[in-house]
C-alpha cells in the first residue's frame, strides 16, 4: 500500500523553525538559515516516522484579500515578516526542490488552502494524506483519510490529530470547526466571535443545532437573554466569520508519487553552509539505497 501525501504548511513551519533556533546559524553566505534549517528537520522527522509517497510544501500570502475584505481585522496583529527570515522564504523553491519535494504557492488563498486542497485530492483518490501545520483550523480536514500533524510550540514532534482527537478537544466533529471558529473566535488570526461566547457554549450550541446557520436560525428563542441578544445583533458578522475560516478549493494537482532525493537535499545543505543536516541527508540516502 503507497504512503501518505505530505502536505505541509511551509510558513507555519518556517516562522517556528526561525524562533526556535538561533540566528546564529549562519550558510556560506554569511545569512541565517536556520528557518530552512529548521523546517527541513521537523519535515524529515515526519518523512522517517511516515514514509510519505511524496511532499507538497504550500505556500500562499498571509491573508487572503477575500477574507480580509469579510472583515478588516483579519491577520491585522500579525507582525511583518523578519529581515532575516524573508531571504529564506525566497530561498525555498530552490532549496526544498532540491530534496524532490513539490513547492506550490497560489497568489491569492492561503497555505491552509493548499492544504486542504490537497487532503480532499488525497482521499478522494483513495488515498491518504498528513497535514504538518501549527494552525489548529486545520482540523476541519481530519478524516479517517486524513490526519493533522499539530507541531505546538515547545513540544518535540507532532501530535496526530484525527476525529476522535477533534471531539476529544472541542466537542464537535471536524466539519463543524469554521462555526466553532465563528462562535468562539480565534485570537491569533484576529477573529472575535460572538461576545462572551467560550468553547463550551460554541460547542453546546453547535451540537444542539447541527451548525452556525442552524444557531442563528434559533436565536430568538434562546432562554440566555444576554446569548440570544449577541446571536440576533451579530448573524452577519458571524457567519463571515465562518466564511473565513472555512477553506477554499487552491485547485492544485495531486502529486505524483515521488521519492525524496538524499543526494540532492545533501549537496543543496552543503551549498548553503549546513553540514550536519547534509551529513544526515546523506546518511539517509545511503540507507535507502542499501
Amino acid at each position: 500500500m503507497p504512503g501518505p501525501l505530505l502536505a505541509v504548511d511551509a510558513p507555519s513551519m518556517l516562522f517556528r523553525a526561525f524562533y526556535a533556533l538561533p540566528d546564529s546559524i549562519k550558510g556560506s553566505d554569511g545569512r541565517p538559515v536556520n528557518a530552512l534549517l529548521g523546517t527541513a528537520n521537523l519535515i524529515l522527522a515526519e518523512l522517517e516516522s511516515h514514509e510519505p509517497r511524496a511532499v507538497a510544501l504550500c505556500f500562499g500570502p498571509d491573508a487572503a484579500a477575500y477574507r480580509t475584505e469579510l472583515y478588516g481585522g483579519y491577520h491585522a496583529e500579525r507582525p511583518e515578516v523578519p529581515a532575516d527570515l524573508a531571504p529564506q522564504f525566497a530561498a525555498c523553491d530552490d532549496f526544498f526542490g532540491a530534496f524532490g519535494w513539490t513547492v506550490t504557492g497560489h497568489d491569492s488563498l492561503e497555505a491552509d488552502d493548499l492544504l486542504g486542497s490537497y487532503a480532499r485530492l488525497e482521499a478522494e483518490a483513495g488515498g491518504r494524506a498528513l497535514l504538518l501545520t501549527g494552525d489548529r483550523d486545520m482540523f476541519q480536514c481530519a478524516t479517517e483519510a486524513v490526519t493533522v500533524l499539530y507541531v505546538r510550540t515547545g513540544k518535540r514532534g507532532a501530535e496526530e490529530v484525527g476525529p476522535a482527537e477533534v471531539r476529544k478537544r472541542y466537542g464537535i466533529d471536524p466539519e463543524l470547526v469554521p462555526d466553532f471558529i465563528a462562535l468562539r473566535g480565534d485570537p491569533s488570526d484576529g477573529i472575535p466571535g460572538a461576545q462572551g461566547v467560550g468553547e463550551k457554549t460554541a460547542a453546546e450550541l453547535l451540537r444542539r443545532h447541527g451548525s452556525l446557520e442552524a444557531v442563528l436560525e434559533a436565536a430568538i428563542a434562546e432562554s440566555r437573554p444576554k446569548l440570544r441578544t449577541t446571536l440576533l445583533a451579530s448573524r452577519e458578522e458571524l457567519l463571515a466569520f465562518k466564511e473565513i475560516a472555512r477553506l477554499q478549493d487552491a485547485g492544485v494537482e495531486r502529486p505524483a508519487d515521488a521519492e525524496t532525493d538524499f543526494q540532492g537535499a545533501a549537496a543543496a545543505a552543503r551549498e548553503r553552509g549546513m553540514n550536519r543536516l547534509a551529513e544526515r541527508l546523506a546518511g539517509l540516502g545511503a540507507v535507502g539505497g542499501e
